[in-house]
């Protein structure tokens, strides 16, 4: 009898690349995760089978400064001047809802919701 291998993919899927416009290296992560610095990263896609997936980014390393919060899959080419005229300096990519509520007590504390990974 073959061998039967069972994959589950594990959302949010999200690509990191090292240029703008989906070009350079590549990175992909998955789950509910919080990326501290995104220095490297010039562009990316976000994506997941829920409506509530919820992909924020913000203008400070650690989670700090002015965010911008985004609903569902989305797919953004350049990270560059994208929120006020600032950068993107890090994000947290979720599976599920966060609130503004809760976003700003993550900018307040540095600390994500139980269950995410700090990259």
């Amino acid at each position: 009898m073959d061998e039967v291998k069972i994959s589950q993919v594990v959302y949010p899927r999200l690509t990191l690349y090292s240029e703008e416009n989906y070009r350079g290296r590549t990175r992909i992560l998955n789950g509910n995760l919080g990326l501290t610095n995104t220095d490297e990263v010039e562009s990316l896609r976000f994506f997941s089978t829920s409506a509530n997936a919820t992909l924020v980014l913000f203008t400070r390393i650690n989670f700090k400064g002015n965010f911008r919060i985004y609903r569902g899959s989305r797919n953004i080419p350049d990270l560059d001047d994208l929120i006020a005229g600032n950068d993107v300096e890090s994000l947290i990519s979720s599976n599920i809802r966060l609130s503004e509520a809760q976003v700003r007590e993550i900018r307040r504390t540095g600390t994500l919701p139980q269950g995410f990974r700090r990259i």
